[in-house]
């Protein structure tokens, strides 16, 4: 017998009432009879169904979720914060298992289905986050998918031994390769990015790379990025995380960036920052770039800051743009639902019939109003099963 649900009277995406059949972790119906034989049954209340979120860009790693408060005082500047985050890790003994079970079972509560996680790698803490992350991931594989980045924090060249630990762990299962600002890490871009396209190539795995960089600098970083993508077609498997480049004044500038980014296929990742530029989400998807968004670090010893919800992400990015009409506001919930699913390349995504039943149920009128109140009133749906109900997870964690 096909394991089957009807969820009665949802408004997908806000739009008129409907019975949606699930079977076998499939959307089978969209406009099913509530009285299917054998079927579990799941009253929606009217309320708004909408895809799994997709937290495109976090570091389940280092959390410190659960682990009581830690007084915050590294420096302002990048590296002043990956020393700072050496000394934490060290000091706090973060096991990278115990957190990323923590802080990624708070994220299904929120309504996260899938997530890319970026797990540092480096000759200190060795495969210890890559291993934790693994286990943590098969626990959890009931309730939600990870993805893992092999993910070179305190640089890939300047640290030796690290680019040989990144490629152990591709072979290991990590399925993305990370990189970290060609020129202010490494102080070597060519270097940096023939290493990670090499590795990309050897392992036949796509690519994000971390993207600080301000300005003139970050967008030379940028071309260099995007001529790779072309002369080794990898179109359709780099994201650039963070982007600032794309946030300085000259727009000519960003402009032909954007259009260079359309046309190569490199998705962009934002976390809709407050504090620092940042790509105009806007103007990124009318030229076609595939844009997508995360919560980058929680609760760790880069910010205090985070509590793994994808909607209310989705306010934040629609803040930082300056989004305040209905349509706005549900397209900023696009960059942190369809925008993810497409950077991770996930199939069969979506609200039709034949998308894998990964669904978030809330209350609302519309989208734009589940984004800006963020009710905590939530019903997850994992491949057809309901795996959190009223922002607590149905079962135990493995």
């Amino acid at each position: 017998m096909p394991r089957e649900l009807v969820i009665r009277n949802v408004r997908p995406a806000g739009a008129k009432p409907a019975n949606i059949l699930i079977r076998d972790g499939i959307i089978a119906e969209t406009d099913a009879a509530d009285d299917a034989s054998g079927a579990e049954r799941l009253d929606g209340e009217g309320m708004l169904l909408l895809p799994g979120l997709v937290e495109a860009h976090t570091h389940l790693d280092k959390t410190l979720w659960g682990m009581g408060w830690l007084e915050h005082t590294a420096g302002p500047g990048l590296i002043d914060r990956i020393e700072n985050e050496r000394r934490v890790r060290r000091e706090t003994g973060i096991d990278p298992e115990r957190q990323s079970v923590r802080l990624a079972a708070r994220m299904v509560k929120m309504g996260t289905t899938h997530m890319r996680s970026h797990v540092d790698v480096d000759t200190e803490v060795g495969l210890a986050g890559i291993e934790g992350v693994m286990a943590a991931r098969e626990r959890l594989k009931a309730i939600i998918d990870v993805e893992i980045v092999a993910f070179p924090q305190s640089g890939l060249l300047v640290r030796p031994g690290t680019l040989e630990l990144v490629d152990r762990a591709l072979e290991l299962g990590a399925e993305v390769v990370g990189g970290l600002d060609p020129c202010a890490i490494d102080r070597d871009p060519k270097g940096h990015l023939d290493a990670v396209f090499g590795l990309a190539g050897k392992h036949g795995r796509p690519i994000d790379i971390h993207l600080h960089e301000p300005g003139e600098m970050g967008a030379f970083s940028l071309d260099l990025i995007i001529e790779r993508t072309h002369a080794l077609g990898m179109q359709g498997k780099v994201t650039v995380s963070h982007a600032f480049c794309l946030g300085m004044p000259d727009t000519a500038q960003v402009d032909r960036l954007i259009a260079a980014l359309a046309k190569e296929g490199i998705a962009i990742m934002t976390t809709g920052p407050s504090a620092s530029p940042a790509p105009p989400v806007r103007k990124c998807l009318d030229a076609g770039v595939v844009v997508s968004a995360g919560s980058d670090g929680v609760r760790d010893s880069w910010t205090p800051y985070g509590n793994g919800d994808m909607l209310e992400r989705a306010m934040l990015v629609g803040l930082r743009n300056g989004f305040r009409r209905d349509e706005d506001i549900e397209l900023a919930l696009d960059v942190c639902t369809y925008g993810g699913a497409r950077t991770l390349g996930l199939e069969n995504y979506g609200l039709s019939v034949g998308c894998a039943a990964d669904l978030l149920l809330v209350p609302g009128e519309t989208v734009a109003e589940a984004v800006i109140s963020r009710p905590a009133d939530r019903t997850v749906i994992k491949r057809g099963r309901i795996v959190a109900r009223r922002g607590e997870l149905t079962g135990p964690v493995n």
